[in-house]
């Protein structure tokens, strides 16, 4: 009996000391995501590989592979070879799509796969924007009637409008009254926990200064 007890104290140790190594190495990369240094494509490539790492050595927690997706689609947003852009984006599905197994549907995880549908328009705006525009305005509304809470639904739904020609449905003013729809929610939004995501309060900002 002793022995059983004693093991069971050991795994219950090794599990709480696995988790407290997990959280702190979350943390540390989560914290790079808040720097305006780390946003560059080199900085934000090996952010992500960092996360995939993680995430392969852990293969439970969906985080890891949403934040290396995440790194990858702002990656593509400021790469200028567009012939880069769409390996990096699907490199980002790919990721999204293991931390959707794992987690299973989810706002964040819907706002996420829209971010790399829009990534996906800048290779060719003429004939990709009613397609992937399409996609992404669709998952943002499942994302909303996931969690009509989340502030990042309002802040992409404003964003999308505010740079879409008004020819082809954008209009700066609609964006805005999202963007401030955005501000608000995330007045009250707090996140599951210190490593979920939080990102976009300070981008709605900017979005709102602009004219």
């Amino acid at each position: 009996m002793k022995s059983i007890l004693a093991y069971l104290l050991f795994f219950a140790v090794a599990t709480a000391n696995a988790q407290d190594r997990y959280q702190a190495a979350m943390k540390q990369q989560v914290s790079l995501l808040d720097s305006a240094s780390t946003f560059n494509p080199a900085s934000l490539n090996a952010l992500s590989n960092t996360f995939e790492r993680i995430a392969n050595a852990e293969q439970t927690q969906w985080l890891p592979y949403y934040y290396a997706a995440y790194c990858l689609v702002n990656e593509a947003f400021m790469t200028q070879d567009k012939t880069k852009v769409d390996p990096i984006s699907d490199k980002a599905a790919m990721l999204a799509e293991k931390a959707v197994a794992l987690k299973g549907e989810d706002s964040e995880l819907s706002c996420l796969l829209s971010l790399i549908a829009v990534s996906r328009i800048a290779v060719d705006p003429m004939t990709r924007g009613a397609k992937f525009g399409t996609e992404s305005a669709e998952l943002l509304e499942k994302a909303k009637a996931q969690n009509p809470e989340n502030p990042r639904v309002y802040l992409l739904q404003g964003q999308n409008l505010m740079f879409t020609p008004e020819a082809f449905g954008g209009s700066k003013s609609k964006g805005k009254e999202l963007l401030n729809v955005a501000l608000q929610k995330f007045t009250a939004f707090k996140p599951e926990s210190d490593i979920a995501p939080r990102w976009g309060e300070m981008y709605t900002k900017e979005l709102l200064k602009m004219p």
